[in-house]
């Protein structure tokens, strides 16, 4: 089981983000990760080993990603995937047949698949609600509810969820609470600390910040479910390799410097179009008319740079998806450069046409990823892709 070293707990955020869950190397005292490109460790006798028998099992580098990601979201056990779908997948290796999941809406478009195309199969069951309501989750529970899932932000209509009255719900039913908390990352938001008993990401997005890796992860800061996780991570064997893992590594390092500029030129393009484009189509918790705006201040410390624009249809989307330059039409976010996408083709295609419209999810709607380059560029390459709307 990868703990963290309770000794990097007393750090600054941006202390553990470099440190956190790495120590030299012993051999010749590298000050990085190495990268361990093996599949087995050679046992020192029967029975006798470094705690190390099969890469699947354990990897160092693995390891020390598993700690640093476990200490910055304030959890004591972390677990990497090769993707964020791997450990959504893994995640849901916790239920058995019959047991019901309490499921927000609008998700990504992959864990929509996911459930709808794959878990309905074995017999769990179902029931999607907006999240942004505390008492629709409630309604939701029955006596088989063994796990409720959100995201907040929501992707792509960036849909918040009270997080402690989720937590809340979730004890009172028994149940788990678990909390993709891609869009925010642990700078801006600590879902543990808020009720959750599990959070992942797909460090793909803004833990890597470069767009040179596939990953997820998992963390909690239960003993019991640490034991499950580790079990069902190596039984299942959905395990990223150890140069991901050094990728990601990497990348978590720079995360405390990264953040904050998303969120600086997020909360600028935002309020350019909401300016340019009108308040009512600019979807993005850091403007004072969303109207989750007082529960982003409160259980969010920033507000990144995830955006959503409504363009009023799929010829308008498409009038601004072909013209931009510096953005790049693409999926996937958090990287440090800015990507645009549209959502009801790309990241939700495989999401049936009448469930996106029951949740809001419109051929018009565009999504932006404000990456951190010079925000007057950012600015002036869509001031020149709306312009003729």
């Amino acid at each position: 089981m990868t703990k963290v070293f309770e000794s990097d707990r007393s750090a600054g955020f941006g202390t553990q983000a470099i440190h956190a869950g790495q120590r030299p190397e012993p051999l010749a005292g590298a000050i990085m990760t190495p990268v361990y490109l093996t599949s087995t460790y050679v046992q020192d006798a029967l029975g006798e080993n470094k705690g190390y028998e099969y890469a699947r099992g354990k990897n160092p580098t693995r390891e020390a990603l598993e700690r640093n990601v476990a200490i910055l979201e304030g959890g004591t056990h972390g677990f990497a995937f090769a993707s964020g779908v791997g450990a959504t997948d893994t995640i849901m290796k916790l239920l058995k047949s019959g047991d019901h999941v309490v499921c927000g809406e609008n998700v990504y478009g992959g864990t929509f698949r996911l459930i709808d195309r794959v878990l309905k199969n074995f017999g769990i069951t179902f029931t999607f609600v907006d999240t942004r309501n505390s008492q629709g989750i409630s309604d939701a529970v029955s006596t088989a509810t063994r796990l409720i899932w959100v995201e907040t932000p929501t992707n792509p209509l960036m849909r918040l969820t009270d997080l402690e009255a989720a937590g809340q719900i979730a004890r009172k039913a028994g149940a788990l609470l678990v909390v993709d908390n891609t869009f925010a990352s642990p700078f801006f938001q600590r879902p543990l600390a808020l009720g959750a008993d599990l959070v992942m990401h797909s460090t793909t997005k803004y833990l890597n910040g470069h767009s040179d890796m596939i990953g997820g992860m998992v963390v909690t800061n239960r003993d019991d479910l640490a034991v499950q996780m580790q079990f069902l991570q190596n039984t299942g064997g959905a395990v990223p390799g150890p140069m991901d893992c050094f990728l990601a590594l990497r990348g978590t390092k720079t995360l405390h410097l990264r953040m904050p500029r998303h969120d600086e030129n997020g909360r600028a393009v935002a309020a350019w179009l909401a300016k340019r484009w009108g308040h009512e189509r600019v979807i993005y918790p850091g403007l004072e008319s969303h109207p989750q705006h007082a529960l982003a201040k409160k259980q969010m410390s920033g507000f990144g740079g995830m955006i959503s624009v409504e363009t009023g249809s799929k010829a308008n989307a498409k009038h601004v998806l072909d013209r931009m330059k510096v953005f790049s039409l693409a999926e996937s976010l958090g990287g440090v450069e800015s990507l645009i996408s549209h959502p009801a083709s790309m990241t939700h295609g495989s999401v049936p046409a009448d469930v996106k419209a029951k949740m809001g999810l419109t051929d018009g709607l565009i999504r932006l990823s404000c990456g951190v380059e010079d925000v007057a560029d950012l600015i002036a390459d869509l001031d020149q892709a709306f312009a003729g709307l």
